[in-house]
């Protein structure tokens, strides 16, 4: 009998994961296409225009064409249906064609450049605003009717409000000016060699404070504020009556209050982790970080179509990734997500 539950949870597990898999594809396919009619449908026509100028200096309709083809991943010739299987042709081998605004450079190449300086600060401050947020929010919710409730409460409220680039600024200026024991920009040292050693890595990390510090307070605030909501609705069930009556007073408020509070928040978790692609732009400008944010930014002010839509088919799946990832962890924190009830 336990063997068939286990296989029908395993089944069940399989089947949303095949239906995740089956949306986040059918998402890519969507983004992909707009991205190909935006550029297409672009006043003035982008890709017949760098054709055209092409053959202006001297290349051959030949040459003018394969150079395009380059740029954008498709002909610009031909009819719209083949140059649309051609640019999907392009996907599949996973080439997202090259940069208009840093000509000879793959998209693929800019892309990955520049995630490496976001992904450390984005990921560490949101995973570290997340468990703080979480923990505190659990204190807020039981402790609400004393100081210390109304303080992590005032805490979450206040931060909460506070622009992204503001907290930025005002670490600055405490943490590089006033008390200058932190760099102000700048992902890394130059004097030291990109590497796997000891003094890159200790420049790379000191310089991730502050924009570490600037994710995490400036999404703290939500969280916290959020798990304090749901602890509160949480805390008026009547499971939570029972166990009480049952003695289970000392492990009773991470064991069965965060467990059930804590699952809304993970698909906020996820889509947080899954817009990690879009970057930070006033986070990266103001600690000088050449991360994708500051990438996006950049090639839509240079009209860069190719750059655009790669960076925005890497947020696409970013975000179908994430949610795949959201819906295996509802399975290992909910039992009844395994057993294939409803939640």
């Amino acid at each position: 009998m336990t063997q068939q539950v286990q296989g029908r949870a395993a089944l069940g597990i399989a089947r949303r994961v095949a239906g995740h898999l089956a949306r986040g594809v059918i998402m890519i396919w969507v983004v992909a296409t707009i991205s190909f009619v935006v550029i297409r449908m672009i006043p003035g026509d982008p890709v017949m225009g760098q054709y055209e100028s092409l053959i202006q200096k001297g290349m051959s309709p030949e040459q003018a064409e394969r150079a395009t083809a380059v740029l954008y991943g498709f002909l610009p010739t031909g009819s719209l249906w083949e140059q649309y299987l051609g640019y999907l042709g392009s996907l599949l081998r996973f080439d997202l064609g090259r940069s208009l605004s840093t000509p000879g450079v793959e998209v693929t190449t800019l892309i990955g450049s520049a995630a490496r300086w976001t992904v450390l600060p984005v990921l560490a401050g949101t995973l570290l605003s997340f468990l703080l947020g979480i923990v505190l929010g659990v204190y807020a919710a039981i402790k609400r009717s004393g100081k210390l409730g109304d303080l992590l409460a005032l805490s979450g409220s206040l931060l909460h409000g506070v622009p992204v680039y503001v907290i930025g600024l005002l670490l600055t200026a405490i943490f590089a000016t006033l008390w200058p024991i932190l760099p102000s920009g700048g992902p890394v040292d130059v004097e030291y060699e990109p590497g796997f050693n000891l003094p890159y890595l200790a420049s790379l990390l000191h310089h991730a404070v502050l924009p570490v510090a600037t994710y995490m307070l400036a999404s703290y605030g939500g969280w916290i504020l959020a798990m304090k909501s749901n602890v509160v609705t949480v805390l008026g069930d009547d499971f939570i009556l029972a166990a009480e009556l049952r003695g289970m007073k000392r492990g009773i408020v991470f064991r069965y209050i965060a467990r059930n509070a804590i699952l809304p928040l993970f698909t906020i978790l996820a889509l947080s982790l899954g817009t990690l692609f879009g970057g930070s732009v006033f986070i990266e400008k103001i600690f000088n970080y050449p991360g994708l944010g500051l990438l996006l930014v950049g090639s839509i002010g240079a009209r860069d179509y190719a750059l655009m839509g790669g960076a925005f088919l890497m947020i696409t799946i970013g975000i179908v990734v994430a949610n795949i990832v959201a819906d295996l962890l509802y399975t290992v924190i909910d039992p009844r997500v395994r057993s294939g009830e409803s939640t």
